[in-house]
């Protein structure tokens, strides 16, 4: 309760000179990553991040083992606008904190929810904010990498907007599916790649395009996963 009134009181006296509130995002990072520093059978080690350029705007994706993820990713203190499904929203405390955030929710199974999602995500763009996406959709139960859903990738394509990926490694049982226990000992890993450009796709058909950006994406980040790359790959609608 103590960090969300820090929250309200810092979205109150910056917003005027800060629109894309970063001096929050960062407020926000801070705070998922107390959850690192304090928990003693967690590590996390980093890589990557001292070579992201600040000052450009990407699509951000990453694979998704568990819920302590998104505190990795938090915890790279980079500038984004979150993706989340819509339920997470409705959780006291975290979710008035991802409002205050100006995150962007969704409802994966209402086609008009996803078109408000990407406006907004186009929106957030346009205004100089990154936007973060897990295009697996879903945590994965085995660790293993799922098939891409297409909308991080058409967005790419639309805004022009290279594709920032990101590996996360030995988060798988840090917080164990359908749990909230952050009791797994956990030896996590964080590396962010080369930004993957758009400028190849733009001249292919738009779904082809996509689905190529996706193919490329996957495939770089499942070989730090070591995993096969994929020949072909149908994207899934977001």
């Amino acid at each position: 309760m103590v960090l969300v009134i820090g929250s309200l009181i810092l979205r109150a006296l910056t917003t005027v000179f800060d629109p894309n509130l970063k001096i929050l995002q960062a407020y926000t990072c801070f705070w998922s990553s107390l959850y690192l520093w304090v928990n003693p059978f967690w590590s996390l080690k980093k890589s990557g991040v001292g070579q992201v350029d600040r000052a450009q705007t990407y699509v951000m994706v990453a694979n998704h083992q568990s819920m302590a993820d998104i505190l990795c990713i938090f915890n790279t203190f980079l500038h984004f606008k979150w993706v989340a499904k819509k339920s997470l929203f409705k959780i006291p405390l975290l979710g008035w904190n991802m409002s205050l955030n100006g995150y962007i929710a969704i409802d994966r199974g209402n086609p008009e929810s996803r078109e408000r999602c990407m406006q907004q995500c186009r929106d957030w763009l346009k205004k100089g904010s990154s936007v973060f996406f897990f295009p697996e959709g879903t945590r994965s139960q085995d660790g293993k990498l799922r098939d891409f859903k297409a909308g991080a990738f058409r967005l790419a394509l639309d805004t022009g907007h290279d594709v920032l990926p990101i590996v996360i490694t030995g988060s798988l049982h840090a917080i164990p599916k359908h749990s909230r226990l952050l009791s797994g000992k956990s030896k996590m890993s964080l590396e962010i790649l080369p930004p993957v450009s758009v400028a190849p796709y733009l001249e292919m058909p738009r779904e082809i395009g996509a689905e190529q950006l996706s193919l490329a994406v996957r495939n770089a980040i499942a070989a730090k996963l070591g995993e096969p790359a994929e020949a072909s790959l149908a994207v899934k609608n977001a």
